[in-house]
């Protein structure tokens, strides 16, 4: 495979690692995780090995062990992704700064 094919293999598997994400919600907050600005990183190898890297609105969110479950769970359902790299960061801590546009204007902040 050309690295043309495996670049646009990657884009299309990050794209739908993004589009799961956006149906997984902050129970305390109705925006999904990727728009609230939770997901710090998202990468997919030669492989197709996945490596997310992820924060919680605070680390004593009460989904602290659902949700990177969640994540790990619909991640996988993805087809052509083998395995997935969960980790999960407070460095740098959340805070509402991080959300998209999109996020601050579904919760009226903008």
């Amino acid at each position: 495979m050309n690295s043309d094919n495996k670049a646009m293999d990657f884009l299309i598997l990050e794209g739908q690692i993004v589009q799961v994400l956006k149906t997984i919600y902050d129970p305390e907050i109705p925006v999904d995780i990727y728009e609230l600005g939770m997901i710090y990183e998202i990468s997919v190898d030669d492989n197709s090995n996945a490596k997310i890297v992820m924060t919680l609105t605070s680390p004593n969110c009460p989904v602290a062990e659902s949700m990177p479950q969640e994540v790990r769970e619909k991640v996988a359902s993805i087809p052509n992704i083998n395995e997935i790299d969960l980790q999960l960061t407070f460095e740098p801590p959340w805070t509402m700064e991080m959300m998209s546009d999109e996020a601050k204007l579904e919760l009226g902040m903008m």
